[in-house]
C-alpha cells in the first residue's frame, strides 16, 4: 500500500488535511476535509506541476499525460486532474471522499509532487458554453494549494511516515 498526504493552509483561513491510498495498481483513494470555504461547490483538481511560488499560477494546467478535454471525474475523456467539485456546506467544511484510477501514486503517471488545488469557484465539469472557461477561471480563483507527499511505505518494517508540505495560497 502507497499513502500519501497534501496539508494546506492559507492566510484566508482555508486549512485542511487530504489523504491518498492506493492499494497495488487499484484506483487511488481521496479523502480529507477542507475548512474556512464559503458555502457551496468548489472545483478540486490535481495540476500538472508541484510549483506554488506564485499560488496557483504556476501550478500548471489540470495534470493532463493522456492529452484529453476537460471533463467531469465519470467522463471516459477527462484530465486525470479532473476530480470535479467539493461540496462546502453551511460551516464552510468540504468532506473529501473520491476514488480513482487516473491519479496514481506510483509509476510514470504518479500525482507525488503535483500541486492539488481547491478553487473558490465551481467547475463547469467541461459541460459549460465554452469549455475552456473553466480551467482559465479556475486558475485565477484560488482558494488553497498543496503539494501531494510521498510518505515512507517500505513493507519490511511496516512503518509509515506521515510527511506533509505546507504550502499558503495567493488570492
Amino acid at each position: 500500500m502507497v499513502k500519501a498526504v497534501a496539508v494546506l493552509g492559507s492566510s484566508d483561513g482555508v486549512k485542511g488535511t487530504i489523504f491518498f491510498t492506493q492499494e497495488g495498481d487499484g484506483p487511488t483513494a481521496v479523502t480529507g476535509s477542507v475548512s474556512g470555504l464559503k458555502p457551496g461547490l468548489h472545483g478540486f483538481h490535481v495540476h500538472a506541476l508541484g510549483d506554488t511560488t506564485n499560488g496557483c499560477m504556476s501550478t500548471g494546467p489540470h495534470y493532463n499525460p493522456a492529452s484529453k478535454e476537460h471533463g467531469a471525474p465519470e467522463d471516459e475523456n477527462r484530465h486525470a486532474g479532473d476530480l470535479g467539485n467539493v461540496t462546502a456546506g453551511a460551516d464552510g467544511v468540504a468532506n473529501i471522499n473520491v476514488t480513482d484510477s487516473q491519479i496514481p501514486l506510483t509509476g510514470p503517471n504518479s500525482i507525488i509532487g503535483r500541486a492539488v488545488v481547491v478553487h473558490a469557484d465551481p467547475d463547469d465539469l467541461g459541460k459549460g458554453n465554452d469549455v475552456g472557461t473553466s480551467s482559465a477561471r479556475a486558475l485565477e480563483t484560488p482558494v488553497a494549494v498543496l503539494l501531494v507527499g510521498s510518505l515512507d511505505s517500505r513493507a519490511e518494517n511496516d512503518r509509515r511516515t506521515w510527511g506533509c508540505l505546507r504550502v499558503s495560497s495567493s488570492s
